[in-house]
């Protein structure tokens, strides 16, 4: 065999090899910044309940009618449904995502359904998402915009709670707030108490439920007192089975959080985090500061592109909750 010939088969040689590299590279799980991607799995079970377009409230509604969608199994399209249909299947764990500031509907479907793609490759295929939309499109800029989502979290923290108690009590329900989305989830716990109280029979009482509750807060745009022996939302770790935290010490957006309400002037509970003492020993409790990995930002993106990160949020939202399909 001449010399030509040897070189000509050892090109071809290279290319194989350089092709077959591609092809393990594709097939393979991607790799960002160290950490293994995994590959996301099929159109996972995904619904939007949509509060936009209702009034402020100062109390709990006695019925609300939410715009209702859902994920066509196949992935193509959104189509309209309804609440008796979200509900259907009373024992299958369902997770609610609540969104921050400054998202249109668009916006808020699609990091839900980024968050649902990513939790159901590593929570289980069996998880129902709930993408909770509310009115948090850009009104004004920066202080002025802030301060008004956050005078709306409150109704929506009522909103939300007529939702949670229409959930059957063995059903397993975990909870992943981003920014507003915390307030907006301890607003509806307390709202739940206080009509549990009262004897409102619109919504199922929390105290007695037999599925867990597990919440996951990712940059806090809550007091950070909130859950302090003394703080206003206290009693709702009475029926929180699970807390993750997920703060930001350098969150450029958070530094700005005591301005948002000049009466209490206190600092974002996702910029400085909570003690493990505020909670009971009895609940699980996970903090962990993501500075490292997100920087200045407050993107929730950020986030759900760190693969080290998305585990904490999938652990602390399903573990126990039992997601895997029958």
């Amino acid at each position: 065999m001449d010399a030509a010939r040897i070189r000509h088969m050892l090109r071809l040689l290279t290319v194989a090899l350089a092709l077959c590299t591609v092809g393990i590279a594709l097939l393979s799980p991607r790799v960002l910044h160290g950490e293994e991607v995994a590959c996301l799995p099929a159109v996972p079970d995904v619904w939007v309940v949509s509060t936009r377009g209702l009034p402020e409230v100062c109390r709990l509604p006695e019925s609300v009618n939410f715009h209702v969608q859902r994920l066509r199994p196949d992935g193509s399209a959104w189509e309209r449904s309804d609440l008796s249909g979200l509900l259907d299947d009373p024992t299958r764990p369902v997770m609610v995502f609540i969104h921050g500031n400054r998202y249109t509907p668009a916006e808020a479907r699609q990091q839900g359904l980024d968050l649902a793609r990513r939790a159901a490759g590593c929570c289980g295929s069996g998880l129902r998402i709930i993408i909770y939309s509310w009115p948090s499109e850009q009104q004004g800029i920066l202080l002025k915009d802030g301060r008004s989502k956050y005078q709306r979290s409150y109704s929506e923290g009522r909103y939300l709670a007529w939702l949670l108690g229409q959930f059957e009590p063995e059903r397993p329900v975990a909870i992943v707030g981003y920014s507003f989305g915390a307030i907006i989830t301890l607003e509806a716990i307390d709202d739940l108490l206080i009509a549990e109280q009262a004897g409102n029979g619109t919504v199922r009482p929390l105290t007695g439920r037999s599925g867990p509750v597990n919440v996951v807060f990712i940059a806090a745009a809550v007091r950070s007192d909130a859950l302090a022996p003394r703080g206003p939302y206290r009693d709702a770790l009475d029926h929180i089975d699970r807390l993750t935290l997920l703060v930001n010490s350098d969150d450029d957006a958070l530094r700005f959080f005591p301005f948002l309400d000049c009466r209490q002037r206190a600092e974002a509970l996702g910029f400085v985090g909570m003690p493990r003492r505020w909670m009971p020993m009895t609940v699980p409790f996970s903090s962990f500061d993501a500075a490292g990995i997100v920087g200045r930002t407050h993107g929730f993106q950020h986030y759900l592109a760190s693969p080290s990160l998305m585990r904490r949020i999938c652990e602390g939202a399903t573990t126990g909750l039992e997601t895997t399909a029958d």
